[in-house]
C-alpha cells in the first residue's frame, strides 16, 4: 500500500555532486521519519542521513559536510543533495519511511563514483 519511488542514481566522476530524490505515496496518515541508506557490494547497509518530520537532521560521519537531506512534507519527497562525491560513496542508496510505525523501502538506486 505504500511505495517509495526513487531517482536520481547515476554515475559520475570524483568531486562531482549527485541529487537523489524519493517520492512516498499510499495509505500515509503521517511520516515520522525519512532517510537515505546505503549498501555497497560486501559491506553492510548503514545509514547516510535521516530527518524527522520536525525538520531535525542526522548524518553519517563519513558525509557530514557534504551531503544535505531536506524533504518537502506536503509532497511526502524527500532529497540527498550529494557534493563532492569520493569514490567510497559507491554503493547502492535506499530511501526509508517510518510509517504508523512501520519501515518502509524503496528498491534502491545505484550511484557510481568513479576516480
Amino acid at each position: 500500500q505504500v511505495q517509495l519511488v526513487e531517482s536520481g542514481g547515476g554515475l559520475v566522476q570524483a568531486g562531482g555532486s549527485l541529487r537523489l530524490s524519493c517520492a512516498a505515496s499510499g495509505s500515509i496518515f503521517s511520516i515520522d521519519t525519512m532517510g537515505w541508506y546505503r549498501q555497497a557490494p560486501g559491506k553492510q547497509r548503514e545509514l547516510v542521513a535521516a530527518i524527522t518530520s520536525g525538520g531535525i537532521t542526522n548524518y553519517a560521519d563519513s558525509v557530514k559536510g557534504r551531503f544535505t537531506i531536506s524533504r518537502t512534507s506536503a509532497k511526502n519527497t524527500l532529497y540527498l543533495q550529494m557534493n563532492s562525491l569520493k569514490s567510497e560513496d559507491t554503493a547502492v542508496y535506499y530511501c526509508n519511511a517510518v510509517i504508523h510505525s512501520f519501515v518502509f523501502w524503496g528498491q534502491g538506486t545505484q550511484v557510481t563514483v568513479s576516480s
